[in-house]
């Protein structure tokens, strides 16, 4: 893994599953990172506070306001700030979320953090390190996402004009670049929705950026056998039956109430994992006082048990 320590560094990952990307950085990036955050979610004083506690920080853009805008200057010098302590910050710089798989034009906001430091304190060794997030199927259940992580790009070797645009330029550029590596790129937008219907075709592993992109640029058709309980249509059909049954107070309130609710597609792993976290802890409680009724308690603790290690192997395995 590419990651600097006890080094000032700027993850910049492409965004597509919204929250989700978040917590997926914060648990596997090595570090503990603070997090560059649209305004619009620190609009009320409880939630400002609570988004505070995880150090997340506030970016304000254009449909914020332009008067808005000005208010980054504080911003970008807190980012300096935590840069000089050597911590590390996360931004999206394709500054939104989508599910198309492909990396958006990058906004200038992480050119301005970093040679906002660069300017403060010249000595700086900020590294930026792309991140790619992948995911099969990010709206699907069960889903699985692999990160990978770009090796380092020096920010001063882009400072010799103290920002001018020929530099800015060159680090969107190399950034951009690694990005597109690291994830599956999807170049031409027009012909999007065919490309994906071909790569699917094939079976495509979008957990493996570099042979699905090799796949689109036609340098080798990739059919990937994969060894997934999914795959195996009988024992899947099987397990997804008992994972229903077992699981079925659970999935119909998220299929009746939760799941029409979710404003955008992609909110929806990140409204399903908050869902989950708080559902399955009552589930189970609920199951295990029900048993313990009707039994004991020793057998409740083992159906319990077995429930979610039951859930556990079918999420993993799928």
């Amino acid at each position: 893994m590419h990651v600097p320590k006890n080094k000032p560094v700027l993850f910049l990952p492409n965004h597509q599953g919204a929250l989700m990307d978040v917590l997926l950085i914060v648990t596997d990036c090595r570090r503990k990172p603070f997090f560059l955050t649209r305004s619009d979610v620190f609009q009320r004083a409880a939630l400002k506070k609570f988004f505070t506690f995880l150090r997340m920080l506030p970016i304000y853009r254009i449909r914020d306001g332009r008067e808005s805008l000005k208010k980054n200057k504080a911003v970008f010098d807190t980012c300096t700030q935590l840069f000089r302590k050597n911590h590390a910050l996360v931004m999206f710089p394709e500054a939104n979320h989508n599910l198309k798989r492909r990396i958006r034009p990058l906004s200038k906001g992480f050119i301005r953090i970093v040679f906002n430091t660069l300017e403060q304190i010249p000595q700086s060794e900020i590294h930026i390190v792309p991140v790619g997030m992948n995911y099969r199927n990010i709206t699907g259940f069960p889903d699985k996402v692999a990160l990978y992580y770009g090796a380092p790009i020096s920010a001063k070797g882009f400072s010799d004009s103290n920002g001018g645009q020929k530099e800015v330029n060159l680090l969107k550029d190399a950034v951009s670049a690694s990005l597109k590596t690291l994830t599956t790129h999807i170049e031409d937008d027009d012909e999007y929705d065919k490309t994906i219907q071909n790569l699917d075709a094939q079976r495509i592993d979008y957990l493996n950026p570099k042979a699905t992109n090799a796949a689109i640029k036609n340098e080798s058709p990739l059919f990937v056998e994969q060894k997934e309980l999914s795959q195996v249509p009988f024992l899947h059909s099987i397990s997804k039956g008992i994972f229903t049954i077992l699981n079925y107070p659970v999935i119909r309130i998220w299929q009746l109430w939760i799941k029409p609710k979710v404003w955008e597609p992609e909110f929806t792993s990140t409204v399903r994992f908050g869902f989950a976290l708080l559902a399955y802890p009552i589930y189970y409680l609920i199951l295990l006082m029900a048993i313990t009724a009707i039994g004991n308690l020793l057998v409740g603790l083992a159906f319990i048990t077995a429930l979610f290690l039951f859930n556990w192997g079918y999420v993993r395995l799928n």
